[in-house]
Parts: C-alpha cells; sequence; structure tokens
C-alpha cells in the first residue's frame, strides 16, 4: 500500500476535494487512513438513505473512514460540537473545512473497484478485484 497525504483549507469541500485529489492522480482505489480538521458547514445523509442533515455550526472531525473508487467516494464521518455531542452520517457535498483538515489516504495498488448493481440493497454497490499479476 502507498500512502498520500494532502491539507485542505478554508472553503474546501471535504468530499469533492478527496474525490477531486484522487481523479487528478488518477488513483483507481483507495481508503481513508486518516483526517484531522474542523469544518464550519456540515452536510450529511442519515442512516434511513433519505433524510439529510444540513447544520451551519464549527464541529471538529472525530472520525472520517471509507473507500473511494474511480467513480466515487463512500464516506461516513463523525464530527463533534463545542459541547463534546457527536453528530455522524454518510458525508456528502456541503462540508466545508473550517481553518484545516489533514488528509492521509491508502492506495491500495493490487486492487480495483468496480460498480456494481446488487439485488438486495438495490443500489450499485462498490465491489474490490485483486489485480492479477502480468
Amino acid at each position: 500500500m502507498k500512502e498520500l497525504a494532502f491539507r485542505l483549507t478554508k472553503g474546501d469541500d471535504l468530499r469533492l476535494s478527496i474525490e477531486e485529489y484522487c481523479a487528478h492522480y488518477n488513483i483507481d482505489t483507495a481508503v481513508v487512513l486518516s483526517a484531522v480538521g474542523c469544518l464550519f458547514s456540515v452536510s450529511l445523509r442519515l442512516a434511513d438513505a433519505e433524510k439529510f442533515l444540513h447544520i451551519d455550526k464549527d464541529y471538529e472531525i472525530v472520525s472520517l473512514t471509507g473507500t473511494i473508487s474511480r467513480s466515487e467516494a463512500h464516506l461516513h464521518i463523525s464530527l463533534s460540537d463545542d459541547e463534546g455531542k457527536c453528530i455522524g452520517g454518510h458525508l456528502i457535498e456541503g462540508c466545508l473545512v473550517n481553518t484545516t483538515c489533514e488528509v492521509v489516504l491508502g492506495i491500495l495498488e493490487d486492487y480495483k473497484s468496480i460498480r456494481k448493481y446488487d439485488e438486495y440493497t438495490g443500489y450499485d454497490e462498490i465491489c474490490f478485484q485483486e489485480v492479477e499479476d502480468d
């Protein structure tokens, strides 16, 4: 696994920036190893996949985890407010970095990712395939 690290600054959209970084460097399959920073605007899709939450308030990133494929990212985030209360959900566009966010990605060089329809979930899900040596 190869690691890459980059820093986002005030106003950067967290999800879009991660996807754009991976597209720019032609990364096929990656995982989030770490993300430390804060947001001033939060947008999440909640657990039922039908409700969305948008809050303009300062939050610290407690955890960011997920996978990035060539087509898109599947990311979940946990955040804490100024009283230590946590919220979390599926990271969507609209989570804007406040002062900084340092992101470390692990590039899965031995895997490629594809989207396949899953009859059980009803969604095109990310599937991982090991790359065969030549």
